[in-house]
């Protein structure tokens, strides 16, 4: 297999950097690992195109390993790391020779025969993350000498021999009996009951990298081990693997029944991805990290898997036909019937794939509340009790989701600044448009800080200018946006830059009031959705609140306000005591629906006859309590979205992954004197250095600590940590200072402050002697200071020092996990999820990842020490040259290409 990758060329002279004229002493270029993700380097070539040489005697050509460069990097560049090889050549002179020498592409490969020659191992490093960016340098190998002078082009071309790493398999699982789904428990004390003495595992081969979307990658299998644990320690009982002979490509769903278990006995599985290559005459394979353990138990006797009929809407899926049918939130009537083979079962366990399991009692059953929460193919799972306790084995009813109505209004509010635009687009493709207008020129202007990243911008009111008879800018549309009367949703990305006052984000009047407003409260110090009782002055209001005080300001967070007028069968109804409302913060739901008629006794359901107001509201017959900072993303809907689907809206999708936006930028390669600036369009200030320990060393073009002392610090957050954000650190860690820290010994890379904690944080640790391992943590306090949760994903490998490495913490808000209760009393879905990458990995994680407290840090935002145990200090060792903070949570490709990539010039 071959890959080829252009570096980007730069000119070195005892003058400067520059490519224009004279004679060319040194040449670097610098690559970006992202072709390379997810590849095992077998062989390594670079080739220079050689234009002239000074004379037609051949001479030393060297081919370094360098530090990286940067705009800072001065005469007489970066410090040599290590030979990568060297070629006695002279090309380029063409006729002047005899014979001639036209130009030439000049080729470095290791010599088998001089061990210095490390370009191979130098690009597989490169390749597995441990080197976050590569740059070669060309020298003369005598560069006094004037006859060993050469020119290169500037087109230098890194090819790789590779073979397709194997990644953690997905979909692992088992059968539990005769149907086609599988299942994997992750609690001994909660095991998959098994009623097959043979169970089908089954595992999809995975590369760890796809590096063309829908392309067959990789010569794989899937390995299988079980082992048991209830007739002694847990031991291996049986192992297998999949095809039988030869590969399949990843994506391959690899499914054997394992010989007969002993009945009654408790067991768990396990599985890896094998990657078989072929190079040279020479053969491997490469192993992934097994996947987290599935624990199941063999019962014969259980109860078999139930019979599941369907009432109505939904009906099941065929090999030939999948109608779609209902919709998200819509319920279903399925009813539970014991197996043929069973006569004393009690009662059913329910689910459906994105939901928590439920309980019904009987031995016949119909559950008319089955009710999907996003559109698409479902699979209802069920399993039967008997009167024994037993749970038994799942059936499977397999149904498609019709898809839900759009929104009636979205505004994305991408005007351009400057441009005089003073309308705002409404993009919906359901029912009518509303444009809205923006009034107040004075108060109302468009930004290119947005929350969808380069080139997108938002809707800015009232926080440019300071004379308060100006700030009463708005937008609205001519007429209602929603019925008021009937269930309907309300949604805006917002950034607050102002909580002196009353700020509202949306509302829609009548003659003397709003209906609703979404809005920040001052005297609450909280997010609010509310709703008023009648269309009169002096109103009776039912809010339902955010769950935290003092949002952070200058940040962005996804709002959502919901109405509901259905029961909780979520069936419609014009009983108004059913009418509830219910505040959303980040895909998050903010305490319980609140109910109106209990909250406001005197409430009527009424209608809004006034136009969407953007940053305003209507308070007896008056407009007022307007907004003062950033809007994006407005949209609304004539339907109550369900939790799953607000979520779904707060993950900002874009091409279908998370858009994300640049929040904070401190890049220490260029930065001089006592601070770092700091380098986006957003209020951020600059990190201040320490007054000890801490120096910006222009040679080494980065941020230098001690370890001991040294640290840079401002005044945080930058994102809102209820939401979706990434973090990602350029470091190089000093061995030598680190050598010299005791055992689990920490440093801080970079994170924010809460309490005597690190609300998120980058870390190093030292777990043994000459070890160290990256890891990403989360953590939430409570009132008293306590630690009330927390999260971490290790590093998978070994740290790398005196190198430069990216580390990357991603926490995803909006990512399902099922969480296990410890005491066997089942499974839930619960939210909020992190991520660590080295270099472009994804380091594999287990139950500790997911993180789903609301907590917000305030205070220092540091890089080089931090809170832990209530104690400031964890000082890092090493170097840093850059430190970025986005809001959204990236993906993996989105890391290798926005994180990773090298830019088009340096």
């Amino acid at each position: 297999m071959f890959d080829g990758d252009k570096g980007v060329g730069k000119c070195g002279t005892a003058d400067g950097y520059s490519c224009g004229g004279g004679y060319v002493d040194r040449m670097y270029f610098e690559f970006a690992p992202t072709k390379l993700a997810g590849k095992y380097v077998l062989d390594a070539t670079f080739r220079a195109h050689e234009t002239w040489s000074f004379n037609c005697d051949p001479h030393w050509v060297d081919l370094e390993r360098t530090d990286n460069i940067s705009e800072g990097t001065n005469w007489p560049g970066p410090a040599q790391l290590d030979q990568m090889g060297d070629r006695y050549v002279s090309a380029g002179r063409g006729g002047l020779c005899s014979p001639d020498q036209p130009d030439a592409w000049i080729e470095f490969n290791d010599n088998p025969d001089e061990t210095d020659e490390n370009l191979k191992s130098t690009v597989r490093s490169f390749a597995d993350g441990k080197i976050n960016r590569l740059t070669l340098m060309l020298r003369a190998k005598d560069e006094s000498d004037p006859r060993a002078w050469k020119r290169f082009d500037d087109n230098a071309e890194l090819q790789v021999t590779f073979a397709y790493k194997p990644g953690v398999p997905t979909d692992v699982g088992l059968i539990p009996g005769d149907g086609t789904t599988a299942y994997c428990k992750k609690s001994s004390s909660d095991p998959l009951i098994v009623t097959r003495k043979d169970p089908m595992v089954q595992a999809r081969v995975q590369t760890q990298v796809e590096s063309n979307k829908g392309a067959e990658e990789g010569s794989l299998q899937a390995e299988y081990v079980v082992e048991r644990g209830d007739d002694a320690a847990w031991h291996s009982v049986w192992s297998g693997h999949m095809p039988d002979t030869g590969w399949h490509p990843d994506g391959t769903l690899e499914k054997q029944r394992t010989t007969d278990r002993a009945d009654g006995g408790l067991y768990r599985y396990k599985a890896r991805t094998q990657s078989h290559w072929s190079y040279s005459g020479k053969s491997g394979d490469l192993w992934s990290s097994y996947s987290s353990w599935c624990y199941f138990k063999i019962d014969s006797t259980a109860p078999k898997a139930p019979q599941i009929t369907a009432g109505s809407p939904y009906t099941e899926c065929t090999a030939n036909l999948c109608e779609g049918h209902g919709g998200p939130g819509t319920p279903g009537s399925f009813t539970f019937k014991p197996n043929a083979a069973d006569t004393d079962i009690t009662a059913y366990e329910w689910k459906l794939l994105s939901t928590s399991a439920r309980s019904v009692s009987g031995s016949t059953v119909t559950v008319k509340d089955v009710t999907p929460p996003l559109s698409g193919s479902q699979v209802l799972s069920v399993r039967a009790k008997d009167v024994r306790n037993r749970w038994g084995a799942y059936s499977e009813f397999s149904f498609k989701v019709s898809p839900a109505a759009g929104a009636v209004g979205r505004w994305n509010l991408n005007g351009v600044p400057g441009s005089g635009t003073m309308t705002a687009t409404d993009t919906a493709t359901e029912g009518t448009r509303h444009n809205a207008t923006l009034v107040g020129a004075d108060g109302t202007g468009w930004s290119s800080r947005a929350r969808r990243g380069d080139a997108d911008y938002s809707l800015r009111l009232n926080d440019d200018t300071t004379d308060p008879a100006l700030q009463t800018g708005y937008a609205a549309t001519a007429t209602p946006a929603v019925n008021t009367k009937d269930s309907f949703t309300v949604s805006a990305w917002v950034q607050l830059s102002n909580a002196s006052a009353n700020r509202v984000v949306l509302s829609e009047p009548g003659a003397n009031g709003s209906a609703f407003a979404l809005y920040y409260s001052s005297a609450y110090k909280k997010w609010i959705f509310n709703r008023t009782d009648k269309d009169i002055n002096g109103p009776a209001f039912a809010r339902s609140f955010a769950d935290q005080e003092n949002p952070p300001l200058n940040v962005w967070t996804h709002l959502t306000g919901v109405f509901k007028t259905e029961g909780d069968d979520n069936i419609p109804d014009t009983d108004p005591a059913n009418d509830t409302i219910q505040l959303f913060v980040n895909g998050r739901a903010q305490g319980k629906p609140v109910v109106l008629a209990t909250a406001t006794p005197t409430y009527t359901p009424w209608t809004a006859t006034g136009g969407l107001q953007f940053g305003r509201s209507k308070s007896d017959g008056s407009y007022g309590a307007h907004y003062f900072g950033l809007l994006d993303e407005v949209a609304v809907w004539q339907r109550a979205l369900a939790p799953e689907q607000v979520a779904e809206e707060a993950q900002a999708l874009q091409d279908g992954v998370p858009a994300n936006e640049l929040v904070a930028r401190w890049d220490a390669t260029s930065a001089k004197g006592t601070e770092v600036a700091e380098g986006t369009s957003y209020p951020v200030p600059s990190m201040k250095l320490s007054a000890t320990g801490a120096v910006l060393d222009e040679a080494d073009n980065a941020l230098v600590l001690d370890g001991s002392a040294g640290y840079a610090a401002a005044t945080g957050p930058v994102v809102d940590e209820g939401g979706s954000f990434t973090a990602s650190a350029l470091v190089k860690l000093d061995s030598a200072k680190l050598a010299g820290k005791p055992v689990g010994y920490q440093g801080q890379v970079a994170g924010q402050r809460v309490g005597g904690e690190s609300s998120w944080a980058l870390w190093v640790v030292k777990p043994a002697d000459g070890v160290y391992q990256w890891k990403f943590t989360r953590t939430a306090v409570g009132s008293d200071g306590k630690v009330t949760q927390s999260a971490v994903v290790p590093g998978a490998d070994i740290a790398e020092t005196d190198t430069w490495v990216q580390v990357t913490g991603v926490f995803d808000a909006q990512e399902r996990w099922e969480w296990t209760d410890p005491g066997g009393s089942g499974t839930e879905i619960r939210y909020g999820k992190l991520h660590l990458y080295v270099g472009e990995y994804d380091q594999p994680s287990e139950g500790d990842a997911g993180f789903t407290a609301a907590q917000q840090g305030t205070g220092e935002l540091a890089m080089g020490r931090g809170a832990n145990a209530g104690t400031v200090g964890n000082h890092l060792p090493g170097g840093l040259a850059e430190l970025r903070v986005w809001t959204g949570a990236m993906t993996a490709d989105q890391v290798r290409h926005q994180v990773l990539a090298t830019p088009d010039a340096v």
